[in-house]
C-alpha cells in the first residue's frame, strides 16, 4: 500500500476517532505528499519512496527542531505538541538502524572507496546517504563518518 492510500485512509480513522492532533500531524503528512506531486522528481503521479522517506525525515526534524525551541522559550504544551506530532509521523518511516548497525555499514563503504581523509568525506556521506535512506539520522551518519574519518 502506497504511502498516500495508508495516510489517507488512517486520516480517515482519526476523523471518526475525533482525534485532533493526530489529525493535524496526518494532514502535515498528506501537505507535503501533495506538494512533492506537483515537484519535479514526480512522473506520472507516483512518488517514488525514496522522496516520500525523505519528506517523513524532513518533516520530523522540523519538528524536532521547534520543539526544541519551544522547550528552550519555556513553552512546554507547544513543545509536547510537536514532539506528539514528530512521534506520529515517525511511524511511516522505517525501522531505525542502531549505532552500532550504521558504523559497521560505513565502516564497509570507507573500505570500498578507499577513504582515509575528510577530504573523502563527501563521498562517503554520498554513499552512505543512499545505502541508510530513511533508516537513520542524517546528523547521525554525519558524526559517525567524521569520526571515523578523523582519526
Amino acid at each position: 500500500m502506497s504511502l498516500e492510500i495508508q495516510i489517507n485512509n488512517d486520516i480517515k480513522q482519526a476523523m471518526l476517532a475525533r482525534d485532533k492532533r493526530k489529525l493535524e500531524a496526518l494532514r502535515a503528512i498528506k501537505a507535503g505528499l501533495l506538494l512533492e506531486k506537483t515537484g519535479k522528481d514526480v512522473s506520472g503521479g507516483e512518488i517514488p519512496e525514496s522522496v516520500e522517506m525523505k519528506l517523513l525525515q524532513k518533516l520530523v526534524k522540523q519538528r524536532k527542531e521547534s520543539a526544541a525551541i519551544y522547550r528552550d522559550k519555556d513553552r512546554i504544551e507547544m513543545a509536547e505538541e510537536e514532539e506528539y506530532q514528530a512521534g506520529i509521523i515517525e511511524k511511516y518511516l522505517p525501522e531505525q538502524m542502531s549505532e552500532e548497525e550504521i558504523e559497521s555499514i560505513i565502516q564497509q563503504i570507507i573500505e570500498e572507496t578507499g577513504a582515509s581523509t575528510m577530504k573523502d568525506m563527501g563521498r562517503v556521506m554520498g554513499m552512505a546517504a543512499k545505502q541508510l535512506a530513511g533508516k537513520a539520522d542524517n546528523k547521525l551518519i554525519s558524526g559517525i563518518v567524521k569520526r571515523k574519518l578523523g582519526n
